[in-house]
Formats: C-alpha cells, sequence, structure tokens
C-alpha cells in the first residue's frame, strides 16, 4: 500500500521494483495469483518456512470480506463499499462481490502500489447499474481519500470501508489509529467498518514477520488484540463481536483459531 510516495500521481510515476520482495505480490501468491515475481515468491516460502499459517490466514482474511460484504448488502442494506489496500486482483474482488449480490453497488478501490495501478483496469470493470473506480493515494492521507472517494460515492449515505490486512503497513502505532479514525470519521451515520488485522499472539508468526521485515520490503507490524479493538472505538460492533477471521459468521467446517482478529461495526 505504502511502496510509492504519497501523492494522487505516485502510482503512475513509480517503476515496479522487482529488488525487493512486495507485500501485494507476496499475498497474490499466498491467495493463489500469478501477478509476483520469483523475490516475492522466495519471501512468501521463506515466511510460509518460519510460520506454515499464513497461506491460511490469508485466506481466511479473504473470505471473511467475502462474508462481510455479502451480509452488509443482505442484511443491512449498504450498496457503497470503499476498499482501502486494495491489493493485486484475484478471485472474488470487491466489486465482483458486492454486485453480484446487489448489482446497483459502487465500489471505489484505494491503493498506490505501481503494480495495483498498472492492473486498475482489470479492477475498473461494473455492471451497467453499479459502478467501480480505484483511487491512486496514499492510505496516510485519508481526507484525500474521501474527497476522491466522493467523486464516485455519495457521502451522505451510508458506505462499508474496508481495511483488510492493510493497517499493518502504518508503522507507527498512533498514525494507524489516526488514519483509521479519520477515514471513519468523513463517513455518515449508518455507515460500516470492515477490519480485519493480524494480532501478535504466536511467537512462529512474530519470528517470520520480523525475518521478512529484515528483507528490506516495506515492514508490517502485528499488533496486540487491545490495539486493534481501538479501530473500533464509537462504534456499534455487530455479532459475534471482535473474532478470529474465520470465526466471524462461519458458513461451513470446523472454525480454525489464527492470530487475527475481525470485525464489522456500524458507526452511530
Amino acid at each position: 500500500m505504502t511502496d510509492a510516495p504519497p501523492g494522487p500521481e505516485a502510482g503512475s510515476e513509480t517503476k515496479i521494483n522487482t529488488d525487493v520482495p512486495q507485500s501485494a505480490r507476496i499475498w497474490n501468491y499466498w491467495l493463489g495469483g500469478t501477478d509476483n515475481y520469483e523475490i516475492d515468491r522466495m519471501a512468501g516460502d521463506q515466511y510460509k518456512s518460519l510460520y506454515s499459517g499464513i497461506v491460511p490466514l490469508a485466506r481466511a482474511g479473504r473470505y471473511f470480506m467475502d462474508r462481510a460484504i455479502r451480509f452488509l448488502i443482505h442484511e443491512r442494506g449498504i450498496r457503497q463499499f470503499m476498499d482501502c489496500g486494495t491489493g493485486l486482483p484475484t478471485v472474488d474482488n470487491t466489486h465482483e462481490i458486492a454486485q453480484r449480490a446487489a448489482p446497483d453497488a459502487k465500489v471505489v478501490y484505494v491503493d498506490n502500489d505501481p503494480l495495483v495501478l498498472a492492473h486498475a483496469r482489470a479492477l475498473l470493470t461494473s455492471t451497467p447499474e453499479g459502478r467501480t473506480a480505484y483511487i491512486d493515494c496514499d492510505l496516510h492521507d485519508p481526507k484525500t481519500i474521501l474527497d476522491k472517494a466522493a467523486e464516485t460515492l455519495d457521502l451522505s449515505q451510508p458506505v462499508a470501508l474496508l481495511l483488510v490486512n492493510v493497517m499493518g503497513h502504518i508503522v507507527d502505532p498512533d498514525e494507524a489509529m489516526r488514519v483509521a479514525h479519520g477515514l471513519v470519521a468523513g463517513l455518515p451515520s449508518g455507515s460500516y467498518l470492515i477490519l480485519d488485522d493480524c494480532t501478535d499472539n504466536d511467537e512462529d508468526f512474530n519470528a517470520a514477520q520480523r525475518a521478512y521485515d529484515a528483507t528490506g520490503a516495506i515492514p508490517f507490524r502485528l499488533r496486540t488484540r487491545e490495539f486493534i479493538s481501538g479501530y473500533f472505538d464509537g462504534l456499534e460492533v455487530e455479532e459475534p463481536g471482535l473474532v478470529t477471521a474465520n470465526a466471524w459468521r462461519p458458513e461451513a467446517g470446523d472454525v480454525e483459531v489464527l492470530p487475527t482478529l475481525c470485525g464489522v461495526a456500524r458507526k452511530p
């Protein structure tokens, strides 16, 4: 999300760097995608050798997002979505999930990674009734994100904000909280936060993340459950509350406890 310098045109001017692994490409690899390079696959495999649960964790976050979007459409009538930290397109992207459930849904993607930008056309598809747009913007700049999102979304009506496995890229904890709360503050009453983040309560996971950060890639911070819970301050959390990613309204099978914390919450 933050590999390019801030600024609305950053992605279009920044050369794709294949000398160091990049998180969006590694996550694409873990999710079974093909938009990655050998250096990303090596980093992804090294991560898996230290923490074998990373692929189930990545996929659990994706499935949580799917369930949360469908819940908000079918049970809460939400028709607008803003996905910050889009990542590379895989199977069932946000607009595909949303517009399959509600063809009139509007979706805005936000990212500033140059490879994501290069694939933006793959994301910029839509049903005739709905709309899909892409914002090239840094996550640290919630005001600009909201201003640009208003060109597609009606910010007088509820919006679902997605922050799925992205907040760890904001290394400074105070800044991370400021960004999340700033984005929510810019949305009207009745909006929702869909958030999933990685916790620091598994030592193998911590060791794998330290090794990844040492490669020179953009670091990612694992955080305490208590800290992640703070993203939901002032919001009305939907049942079943804040839980591990695959325990949020599971649809089938046993629930594996993973070092994640996620939830869906309404802005009063």
